[in-house]
């Protein structure tokens, strides 16, 4: 696949997983456990902010890779 195709996927992949990223962690951030401490919400709010990089990386790392070389 050309790296240009695979550019263009893969960022409609990250779009969708922020958005979904997104969604999820605000439902989840209304839990009652969360949402009756200050330190539970800070905790929650650092650690889903930083979490959606994990599962983009492998997206990324994807979308970087070099054409393969056609005489190969």
């Amino acid at each position: 696949m050309p790296i240009r195709t695979r550019k263009l996927l893969g960022t409609i992949a990250l779009l969708v997983l922020v958005v979904v990223w997104s969604l999820i962690a605000m439902a989840i951030a209304q839990a009652p456990l969360i949402a009756s401490s200050r330190l539970a919400q800070g905790i929650y709010y650092v650690v889903a902010g930083i979490g959606w990089v994990l599962p983009a990386m492998p997206i990324i790392t994807w979308m970087s890779k070099p054409d393969k070389d056609p005489l190969r």
